[in-house]
Parts: C-alpha cells; sequence; structure tokens
C-alpha cells in the first residue's frame, strides 16, 4: 500500500492544442500504476480542452474552483465533489469557467486513446 499526496505532486505544463489556453497543468498521482492512468489537471480561468473522445471510459473528480463540462447537446457547471463519468467514445470537452481556476482528478484506463475532434 502506498499513499500519494496530490500537493507533492508535481506539475507538467499541458499547454498545446487540445487546449484553449497554456494555463493548463497535469500532476501524475500513480505513475506505477498497472491498469489505471489517474492524474490531476489544473485550469487557469477560462481555459478548456477542446473537444475529444476517449476509447474507454473516462471519470473526473472535481476538487477546486467551477468548471464546465459539455457534449454536443448538453453543457453542465460542475463543482467541487462532483464526479463525472464519460462513456467511451462521447465527444465533450471541459475545463474552467471565465470566472474560476478548476482542477479535477481524472481517472481512465491505462493505454486509452485519446481523439482530439476540434481544431
Amino acid at each position: 500500500m502506498r499513499v500519494v499526496k496530490i500537493s507533492g505532486a508535481k506539475k507538467e505544463s499541458l499547454a498545446g492544442p487540445l487546449f484553449t489556453g497554456p494555463d493548463a497543468t497535469r500532476q501524475v498521482l500513480l505513475p506505477d500504476s498497472k491498469e489505471f492512468s489517474v492524474n490531476v489537471v489544473n485550469f487557469g480561468r477560462g481555459v478548456r480542452n477542446k473537444f475529444h473522445a476517449h476509447d474507454s471510459e473516462q471519470i473526473l473528480i472535481v476538487t477546486l474552483g467551477k468548471g464546465m463540462i459539455a457534449t454536443e447537446t448538453d453543457e453542465k457547471v460542475i463543482t467541487p465533489g462532483d464526479v463525472v463519468i464519460i462513456p467511451a467514445g462521447e465527444k465533450h470537452w471541459h475545463g474552467a469557467t471565465k470566472d474560476s481556476e478548476f482542477s479535477h482528478i481524472y481517472v481512465s484506463r491505462l493505454g486509452s486513446k485519446l481523439t482530439q475532434l476540434e481544431k
């Protein structure tokens, strides 16, 4: 058994084509897991990722701030304590509202693939 503290996980930049701005970081929580990818993603105010889909289910656990999750037909505000399950293949995006930073833990199957669907 091992206990990991989020505060001790190094922040790595996620700036790139999947995000709408440069203020996005990732903290890898369980780099040695053989089954799961478990990371914290931190978004600056107004930053979100672009429409994308995963080939496995994705779970988001909101830990900080106010965010949005959206599909092509639905959009919801999410706040700390909310848990979101996104089915495999569902086109979606998530990120911070304009007035708040936002963080969530994401859990997915190790080795699952993300396909960006928005330029």
